[in-house]
């Protein structure tokens, strides 16, 4: 069985129940999530040992988050605990033209303030086949910053393939902030993922002309910045998201990928949104499944683009997908019809 290891934060989610406005919610839907925690979920679901590596306070709110990993199957072992509090934050769904919104209540959360003393990276990645972080995880501070690239130094020292989703969130910092840090952490990347976004802001690459917001993608653009990442940084595979936003509840998913030698572009999708947040884990986790359980790049990417889609129609932040339904999928499928 692969063994698969992501480091970040999980935090309480709460939103206001049927697309309420939060001016008129009364009571608040209660998920659990994260960037890393959701790809570790994914790959739970698809039956690896995925292990998820995070800080949270000893008291019944961090409880119940490491409850809602283990409902799903993600090995525990190496959450710490101690610090003050679990991070929050709150969402509010979007509908047709109106867009979702995110407001965090996150700072001092104990991830945030973890060091790499609370840690034994050595032990924690011995044997393992993978690591996943995101740009999220160094952006909650300086501390937390320090500690993914200890952890990102442990998993080179014991020659695990190493993803990341650059995933830049302007509310954490900003783009000169994540560029200082993020550059320096490349070096121990194999596999990049990122939206034009996430290049521009992280990495200062600009591709071209594409405006997602227009709902018109423009590939040539994602080709030249793609080149330019892989020289840079000499990444195995270069990979990006291309969504579409026609509005909050529509949007158009699909991929492309670089190997240094090809650009595969994965079959297209129309999505209508149940919850859009998750989307791009679930995405990150289906490509590492596929890498790990394929030599094959792109069936690779036709699977996470497969499970990233069926993820936009569940209801949370994490993927709760089967391989089979994945397959389904990907092999032509798509009428929704009751499986009996």
């Amino acid at each position: 069985m692969k063994k698969i290891v992501t480091l970040g934060e999980i935090m309480l989610r709460l939103s206001p129940p049927d697309k309420q406005r939060f001016v008129q919610a009364q009571s608040f839907d209660v998920i659990y999530g994260g960037g890393e925690a959701n790809v570790a979920v994914s790959l739970a679901n698809y039956g690896m040992d995925a292990r998820f590596v995070s800080k949270l306070p000893n008291n019944p709110i961090g409880q119940s988050a490491i409850n809602h990993l283990r409902n799903y199957g993600v090995n525990t072992d190496y959450i710490v605990r101690g610090g003050e509090r679990v991070g929050i934050y709150y969402l509010e769904h979007g509908a047709s033209m109106r867009a979702s919104q995110v407001v965090y209540d996150r700072a001092n959360s104990s991830i945030a303030e973890a060091t790499a003393a609370d840690f034994d990276f050595d032990a924690i990645f011995e044997g393992v086949d993978w690591f996943h972080f995101s740009g999220i995880t160094p952006a909650l501070g300086k501390e937390a910053a320090i500690l993914t690239e200890e952890a990102l130094k442990a998993a080179k020292r014991n020659n695990v393939m190493v993803s990341v989703d650059l995933n830049y969130r302007k509310k954490l910092w900003s783009p000169e902030e994540a560029k200082a840090c993020m550059t320096n952490l490349m070096q121990y990347v194999d596999v990049c993922i990122g939206n034009e976004e996430d290049a521009e802001k992280v990495l200062g690459f600009k591709p071209g002309t594409t405006d997602v917001t227009s709902g018109e993608l423009e590939l040539e653009g994602y080709k030249s910045i793609f080149k330019q990442m892989k020289d840079q940084f000499g990444f195995k595979y270069v990979v990006t998201t291309l969504r579409e936003s026609h509005s909050a509840s529509d949007n158009g998913w699909s991929a492309l990928i670089y190997d240094g030698n090809e650009f595969y572009e994965s079959k297209h999708y129309d999505i209508r949104i149940i919850d859009r947040v998750g989307g791009g884990d679930s995405f990150a986790g289906g490509l590492i499944y596929g890498l790990l359980s394929s030599d094959d790049f792109k069936y690779a990417l036709e699977f996470a683009v497969g499970a990233s889609a069926l993820k936009h129609t569940i209801f949370g932040d994490a993927n709760l997908v089967t391989v089979d339904e994945v397959k389904t999928l990907i092999e032509g499928d798509a009428s929704g019809r009751v499986q009996r």
